[in-house]
């Protein structure tokens, strides 16, 4: 059985170990878990943690994912040659990487936003792409060299991680766009790298419960498998009409607040933002 290139790298991007950045994130678990709002002894256990993930899944999707797919739409373009200058494609990066800061109102959001994207950006320079030794074509490793697109994803990926490096501000490097420069790079569609993205969202969420103690592993696991796909599958369904509003020229304002990035849980946002006046803490956010 021969395995896909898109299903291969599914794998490798579900993969716990991948350093991704979010081990040290919690996306305000923890600070909500600190304001009394955990433990209720009247519910079943973990439900007070699933309550918390169906409605950060529900929120992440919607003020989030719109970003995330613009920004894999410019990378893709970018990489296949239809968009041809790199000036242009970092660009529109920058207007998405602006209005997303500008609509992040929560500071420890943000904070956490950018140490991701910026860890996404090194992962794909020093974990994606080819090493030179696996370049050279010898009698006994016959590889195709880089194509085209590759060069052109790398060139991409190598400036706007200059750019973030350099603490241009108009470059701050936030997740959604970050990941969605990974995944279009790589050569996953825009759906699948939505899904993923989500996915790893949710599957952070539950990793930081079993570090707090919130949760067991295996009570982990039981809901990724019987309630996480229902959520992402849900959230990616009523957010797919959703669009950034950086690249598009007009949105008609009648349907403007259907289609554009909101927050849907104000209540998460502002736990979230008190996570740095917490006595100690665990997570950077």
């Amino acid at each position: 059985m021969q395995v896909d290139k898109e299903t291969y790298l599914l794998l490798l991007l579900s993969d716990a170990n991948l350093p991704t950045g979010s081990f040290v994130a919690s996306a305000g678990l923890e600070s909500t878990a600190a304001h009394a709002l955990f433990h209720v002894p009247a519910t079943p256990p973990g439900s007070d943690t699933l309550a918390f993930l169906r409605n950060s899944v529900d929120t992440y999707a919607r003020s989030t994912l719109p970003f995330a797919r613009d920004a894999h739409r410019v990378t893709t373009a970018y990489a296949s040659g239809e968009m041809t200058e790199l000036d242009e494609a970092l660009q529109a990066l920058s207007r998405l990487d602006a209005l997303y800061d500008a609509s992040t109102l929560n500071h420890v959001a943000r904070r956490a936003s950018c140490a991701q994207g910026a860890a996404l950006l090194t992962l794909y320079a020093r974990g994606f792409t080819r090493p030179p030794f696996l370049m050279l074509k010898t009698p006994t490793t016959y590889l195709p060299l880089l194509d085209e697109r590759e060069n052109r994803a790398g060139a991409l990926v190598a400036a706007l991680k200059l750019r973030v490096r350099r603490g241009d501000s108009n470059a701050p490097g936030h997740l959604p766009i970050c990941w969605g420069v990974l995944a279009g790079a790589l050569g996953l569609t825009v759906d699948r790298g939505a899904y993923i993205h989500l996915f790893l969202h949710a599957r952070g969420v539950l990793s930081a419960a079993i570090r707090m103690n919130a949760l067991g592993p295996y009570a982990a696991q039981q809901l990724l498998l019987h309630a996480v796909k229902h959520m992402v599958d849900d959230a990616l369904t009523s957010t797919a009409h959703v669009v950034s509003g950086a690249l598009q020229d007009e949105i008609d304002p009648e349907h403007a607040e259907d289609r554009l990035p909101a927050t849907t849980w104000p209540l998460g946002d502002l736990l979230a933002a008190r996570h740095d006046l917490l006595h100690s803490r665990i997570f950077n956010s």
